[in-house]
């Protein structure tokens, strides 16, 4: 199959790239020497495009380093067979522009964006290791949770109509709008095809048929996933990163950084928040496919829930603090609440609000674990789990707590009680089989 790309695009490669980086003046100086002298590696495994990482001798000793990025006119995890819209690139380099002002280095540099090759040349992170990865292999990272927590509480607040004006936002939200093939493509992936027979589905089996087949009958679970959807396709909050797991998140012990935003667009803050949540709860339930008699994870698996409670009550505080110290937008204009009983009503309104945005997460938190075991994409927290009846435990356990967080969200008052919910399921549900429509048994916790 031949895909037509637009005049002058052409996938680059690790001979064509230093040609194309020697071509800017500012990226060849960063690289220092010549192209002969740059060392190029071509090591995207993402689902949708293809990355670089090029070496030069640098300045002064110091080696040099960049990391390059290109949209390909196929989604990679599938093929030519899926086509897909280059303009994903335009996207995602507006997005890092965007989401720098409200979180400063808590995201890789953005050096130069090429609009004909559709490559955006970057900050080559060094020594992170993707966060998916160290999780997988149990290393803790003590400033996450800070880390990720600036990064939300930044983005989302001033990118939304409590930073911005309208007369700001609105050309921002009606950009963004046309970045509608990857939007189509999480509507998708995320929220339609797990629950129903579709191609593109695939779940551990034969341990799985008989779940993936009740999930598909199960009105509630639909309904819930649905309701999920809609407000992700009407509801345009923020700037949202819209792929916020843990695969696009790199970090080491003292630093993180989120990347590959090329799904961003303006959508409900609960989405990014739930994203990562839902990622690190369903890591927890991975862990015992890891662990060994030599190398127990439970501490770990303390550790993982730790960060989730400590994530979103850093947001909470991170968010509610920029509202009450630098709110310029036209929503609750201040006018409307001066004198004691108009600041005493406010404060009362900002924590309601920040409330409905936890109800938003968990529900995309279990949207979230859904996909990842039924849908097309899997994350390797699960997949590298060798004993598949271990593995398909594992994720009938995630299957239970986000079926839960999406149908039994109101169960849900506080972190604290997702984060124990949690660990109810790892120590009730022990056998793999259809998740039971009757709940979690919580009340008996």
């Amino acid at each position: 199959m031949t895909l037509e790309t637009p005049p002058g695009y052409a996938p680059l490669s690790e001979a064509t790239l230093p040609h194309f980086l020697a071509d800017v003046p500012a990226l060849a100086a960063r690289l220092g020497g010549t192209p002969i002298d740059w060392r190029v590696t071509e090591v995207g495994d993402g689902n949708l495009n293809q990355v670089f990482l090029v070496e030069g001798p640098g300045h002064d000793g110091k080696t040099a380093g960049l990391c390059v990025k290109q949209s390909l006119p196929y989604l990679r995890l599938v093929g030519e067979g899926w086509p897909l819209d280059l303009n994903r690139a335009w996207f995602e380099q507006r997005a890092m522009a965007l989401h720098a002002a409200g979180a400063a280095g808590r995201a890789p540099a953005l050096l130069h964006y090429d609009p004909t090759l559709y490559a955006i040349v970057m900050e080559r992170l060094s020594p992170h290791v993707i966060l998916r990865r160290g999780l997988v292999q149990g290393i803790r990272y003590p400033r996450l949770a800070e880390h990720v927590s600036d990064y939300l509480a930044g983005t989302l607040y001033a990118t939304s109509d409590l930073a911005l004006p309208a007369s700001k936002k609105r050309p921002l939200v009606a950009a963004f709008t046309a970045n509608d093939a990857l939007c189509r493509l999480t509507e998708d992936v995320i929220f339609t095809q797990p629950y129903m027979t579709h191609p593109h589905n695939r779940w551990t089996s034969p341990q799985l048929d008989a779940t993936a087949k009740a999930v598909q009958a199960d009105t509630a679970w639909k309904l819930a996933a649905s309701r999920l959807k809609l407000k992700f396709m009407a509801s345009p909050e923020a700037l949202i990163h819209g792929d916020l797991h843990t695969g696009s998140i790199m970090v080491t012990e003292t630093d993180t950084r989120v990347i590959d935003p090329e799904f961003a667009f303006f959508g409900p803050m609960g989405f990014d928040v739930g994203a990562i949540i839902g990622n690190l709860l369903l890591n927890y339930l991975s862990q015992d496919g890891h662990a060994t008699e030599d190398h127990p994870r439970d501490a770990y698996q303390d550790w993982v829930l730790e960060t989730v409670e400590q994530l979103w009550t850093l947001f909470r505080a991170k968010f509610l603090h920029l509202w009450r110290t630098s709110g310029e937008g036209d929503a609750y204009p201040a006018a409307l609440f001066s004198g004691p009983d108009g600041t005493a009503c406010l404060e009362t309104e900002r924590r309601a609000y920040l409330d409905r945005l936890f109800v938003d997460a968990l529900g995309y938190a279990g949207a979230k674990i859904t996909r990842r075991i039924l849908g097309l994409a899997h994350n390797i927290d699960l997949e590298k789990i060798a004993d598949p009846n271990m593995r398909a435990l594992c994720e009938t356990r995630c299957l239970a707590l986000g079926r839960s967080l999406m149908v039994e969200t109101g169960r849900y008052p506080t972190i604290k009680s997702v984060t124990e919910a949690a660990r109810h399921v790892r120590r009730t549900v022990t056998a793999v089989g259809p998740i039971d429509k009757r709940g979690l048994g919580l009340d008996a916790m």
